[in-house]
């Protein structure tokens, strides 16, 4: 088991080497609009994933995935030649998925957007239901806590109030 460090290391070596060899060592004219985006390699070294995207349509994306899967064994070669491991790490090619989850995040920040702007225009017309002031007292004379004072209050006319026995 390598350490994991030493495998992210080797996986950006990897993800080089790869681009590298697309330009210059596959002749195949499917491979040009090929972008190499990240690489990923398994702790023990073995097994390498390289993510791709490609620019273009759904036919060259097609014909993309055929012309890696075609050139799989040189740019083997060209890793083994460039790395310094005991064992070469077999390559498996993945469409990287990142630009297409992108674009469709940033369609739905648009509707998000828009439908933010149509609530705040139904926002800007809207009346409060009710009246302006739903707390109105129906009293002509408002009762403030002023008007509660210890002094005003009389208990002296209470006889059944006796502070020294238990009711």
């Amino acid at each position: 088991m390598a350490d994991p460090a030493r495998a992210a290391k080797l996986a950006q070596r990897i993800k080089v080497v790869v681009a590298e060899a697309l330009g210059r060592r596959v002749k195949d004219p499917r491979v040009e609009s090929i972008t190499v985006t990240d690489a990923r390699v398994t702790n023990d070294l073995q097994h390498a994933t390289v993510y791709y995207t490609v620019f273009g349509d759904d036919v060259a994306h097609a014909d993309a995935a055929k012309a890696l899967e075609k050139a799989k064994g040189v740019l083997r070669q060209e890793v083994g030649r460039n790395i310094t491991v005991r064992l070469t790490p077999t390559l498996e090619f993945v469409a990287d998925q990142i630009p297409v989850n992108a674009s469709n995040l940033e369609e739905l920040l648009r509707e998000a957007k828009r439908r933010d702007a149509e609530v705040a225009a139904l926002a800007a017309g809207a009346k409060h239901a009710g009246e302006a002031d739903p707390y109105k007292s129906d009293s002509a004379h408002d009762i403030d806590e002023d008007d509660f004072d210890e002094e005003d209050i009389d208990l002296s006319d209470d006889d059944d109030l006796d502070e020294d026995a238990n009711r």
